[in-house]
């Protein structure tokens, strides 16, 4: 598994972080093509991986502005991933806890289509929104991820490994696997094995880096 993340390479400010653009193209509606673009270039990838691992699954967040964005010249997701001959477990799609409360129809909806097309959908940064048990279960979300503000300081006894372990247990109680973000050391990869921790990610693993040289990691040439 990988997840998709975006970088603005400016030809005069140089690497732009998404903490910088990204509420910016949200206020503006400009995330609803940059969304779309990333998706495009996601699913690509993901065709050209799968032919050497056929079970590979690429993360995509979308962010809430996507859902209520609306408009004919957006990209259908599902459509797209249809043309690429892709199924959808090959996609996870990440969404806030805050989308859940969003209790209007065309949310539900798009959630429900996903989810029928195969994808799976994820909850980004749990623990640190507002979200509700019962929205949960209402949309049968396949992951949650653990926030890397949690993992970040988790040591042996420590309250925030306490509440890494209660966010475990909820999920695998309600049917979820979880993922813990920001996993930067030995002592914390081993601490959320112990605890039940079904995937992780961070820089124990990788720095985000381009797709030529995460190939390089999956063995092809």
């Amino acid at each position: 598994k990988a997840e998709a993340l975006i970088r603005w390479q400016h030809p005069s400010r140089g690497l732009v972080s998404p903490a910088e653009f990204i509420p910016v193209a949200e206020d503006t509606g400009l995330i609803v093509e940059i969304g779309d673009w990333v998706f495009m270039e996601a699913t690509n990838q993901i065709a050209k991986w799968r032919l050497h691992h056929p079970n590979f699954q690429i993360s995509i967040n979308k962010s809430p502005v996507q859902f209520r964005g609306g408009g004919k010249n957006h990209l259908n997701w599902v459509e797209h991933l249809a043309s690429l001959n892709l199924p959808g477990e090959s996609v996870a799609v990440e969404i806030t806890e805050g989308l859940l409360l969003d209790a209007r129809d065309s949310v539900s909806n798009q959630l429900n289509t996903l989810r029928a097309a195969g994808m799976q959908i994820s909850i980004d940064d749990f623990g640190t929104g507002y979200s509700s048990l019962a929205y949960l279960r209402k949309f049968h979300i396949d992951y949650v991820k653990i926030d890397q503000s949690f993992v970040a300081t988790i040591k042996s006894g420590s309250s925030d490994l306490a509440l890494c372990e209660a966010i475990i247990v909820m999920g695998h109680k309600l049917g979820m696997k979880v993922i813990a973000e920001g996993i930067e050391t030995k002592e914390q990869l081993d601490l959320l094995i112990s605890a039940g921790c079904d995937y992780g990610q961070g820089y124990w693993f990788s720095k985000p880096i381009p797709a030529e040289d995460f190939e390089k990691l999956l063995g092809i040439n």
